[in-house]
């Protein structure tokens, strides 16, 4: 299945083809496109948002993504132990793959779970505008003898095993995920579920054979929910556990 067929139907082989080359490079072609505004200080759309929030370019940072829903939340944090505050949400473009972790590579499943972002899964150059690798497989995933690799966020609103978005909302994203790693954030948390984690939507997919799963990640789930702070996420016994709440 391919959810991010968005693209007519005779450009579908070029995007096939395009998308493979991220499964066999982490880095690809010069940047596509981006704006004299965006080089010299990001998207020219940031500085409103942030004035919104209270927060700055460089404050900590924090992704959630909802396949069922397609949407991709960027939260920040406006200061040391304040909660986060939702800055943005967007629409995701494209997902390939149905509700459900990634299993194998070559599945085109895009993944679910707890992951991280750092300083060097960052692609200024990717031919999918920009992109940023979520860090598949974690050690949730290897636990359970999952392959895969090159798992990203990216624009270009095309989709084999990734997340797409729109070339501008990418930008965005991009760009204040940068400033919070060049700015000393060690790691940026992407935290992927099937859909948001509430009891009716758990009670609805309670026949899925990833029922048990789902119910592991709804305690990561909670934990942010709780406090508005990213917990600390670990494996033990091949389960996902909260350490700590942020």
């Amino acid at each position: 299945m391919l959810a991010c067929n968005t693209k007519p139907a005779n450009d579908l082989m070029v995007a096939l083809l395009a998308c493979m080359v991220i499964a066999i490079a982490s880095s690809c072609d010069g940047v596509q496109g981006l704006s004299a505004e965006y080089r010299t200080g990001g998207p020219p759309t940031v500085p409103a948002l942030l004035d919104r929030a209270g927060v700055v370019a460089g404050d900590p940072v924090f992704i959630r993504l909802f396949k069922q829903e397609s949407e991709l939340e960027l939260w920040m944090q406006s200061g040391e132990n304040a909660s986060y505050r939702l800055l943005k949400t967007y629409p995701v473009c494209a997902w390939s793959g149905s509700l459900g972790p990634k299993l194998r590579e070559g599945d085109n499943q895009a993944p679910e779970g707890f992951y991280s972002v750092s300083r060097s899964a960052l692609n200024p150059n990717s031919s999918y505008h920009l992109s940023f690798n979520i860090g598949f497989p974690n050690q949730y995933d290897r636990a359970h003898g999952r392959t895969g690799s090159y798992l990203m966020v990216h624009g270009d609103c095309v989709s084999i095993g990734c997340y797409a978005m729109t070339d501008a909302a990418i930008e965005e994203i991009y760009h204040l995920i940068e400033r919070a790693l060049i700015n000393g954030q060690e790691n940026v948390p992407v935290h992927i579920f099937p859909f948001r984690m509430s009891e009716g939507n758990l009670h609805k997919n309670r026949s899925s054979d990833w029922s048990a799963f789902w119910r592991n990640l709804k305690t990561g789930y909670d934990a942010f929910e709780r406090k508005k702070t990213p917990p600390v996420m670990a494996v033990d016994n091949k389960r996902y556990v909260v350490l700590a709440d942020g």
